[in-house]
């Protein structure tokens, strides 16, 4: 067969289409035509080479062996066309590199320092995708992700980027009224706990019931709580001064630097769960991943060496 008698790439897709589905109905509907036109393709298509492509029965359909032989060359020459044309698009795009990551480390700890990186490697794009969800980084195609948990729920040879180190804070505000002192874990009883809401079910750690019976605080009476679906709103409550928030070192750590949050009580317990850095196989050796796995490492050692 010349190029001259190929037939056009509108019959063979409403030809694909209809031997993947075995019906012109859901073929139809999958490339937007009627029934009617992608009938009237394969049958112009089955003119055009002079051999019946499907056995058309009462409601239903079947390939012929001739149209096994051309569904299959069919499908695998689409589908190395629509690849080639997915590689030339994404060859004129600049690459962007996909950070998964919790809602929390994305505002308390990566976004603050994000300036840094992007002053040393402008030229990289970033996209941030903060949400709870554990993804599959291969299938949806995140580059990086920062996984909090066990080192059980990170493939192994993850780095761990820090533990978790849990302590309550609070704005130096509260601690200038004498009738509401905070020297000892008892004098919570002043003031406002700041409550991670989902803290018991999903993280006890946080939870200032595990933390109070910890310290032997056991009937302990606070002033008040205030409840809180996501971690970031509640940090933002104790740096407003609106209560005690019990809190994970590495992500108040600037704060405490800056002394806008205050450590209570010189206590600090540290957790089996840290904060991981997993790359996907995919993009392990893109310099874009590379520069920014580096960047998180060295960020995350120099950060525990200052704490």
């Amino acid at each position: 067969m010349t190029q001259r008698s190929l037939p056009s790439l509108d019959l063979l897709r409403g030809f694909e289409a209809s031997a993947r589905h075995l019906s012109f109905t859901r073929a139809a509907a999958e490339l937007f035509l009627t029934q009617s036109a992608v009938s009237r393709q394969v049958q112009a298509l089955e003119e055009h080479l002079g051999l019946a492509l499907f056995e058309r029965r009462h409601r239903e359909i079947r390939l012929t062996d001739a149209g096994q032989q051309l569904y299959r060359a069919t499908a695998e020459a689409l589908r190395l066309l629509n690849d080639t044309a997915d590689r030339i698009r994404s060859e004129q795009r600049p690459r962007v590199l996909t950070v998964s990551c919790t809602i929390g480390f994305a505002s308390l700890w990566l976004v603050p320092r994000l300036a840094e990186f992007r002053a040393l490697h402008p030229d990289i794009e970033i996209r941030i995708d903060a949400n709870q969800q554990m993804l599959d980084l291969e299938r949806e195609r995140v580059e990086i992700a920062v996984r909090f948990g066990t080192a059980s729920l990170a493939p192994a040879g993850s780095p761990k980027l820090f533990g978790e180190e849990v302590l309550p804070v609070c704005s130096p505000v509260l601690l200038t009224n004498p009738a509401r002192p905070l020297a000892e874990p008892a004098d919570l009883r002043h003031h406002v706990l700041l409550h991670f809401a989902e803290a018991e079910q999903y993280w006890p750690t946080a939870a200032w019931s595990v933390w109070l019976e910890t310290m032997n605080q056991h009937g302990l009476k606070p002033a008040g709580s205030l409840k809180f679906n996501q971690y970031d709103q509640l940090l933002n409550a104790a740096l407003e001064g609106q209560g005690v928030a019990l809190a994970v070192g590495a992500l108040v750590q600037r704060h405490l630097r800056q002394g806008r949050l205050v450590a209570l009580f010189g206590k600090r317990f540290a957790t089996p769960r840290g904060y991981f850095l997993v790359i996907a196989r995919f993009a392990a050796q893109r310099p874009d991943v590379i520069a920014f796995a580096q960047w998180l490492r060295t960020t995350a050692d120099r950060e525990r060496g200052e704490a």
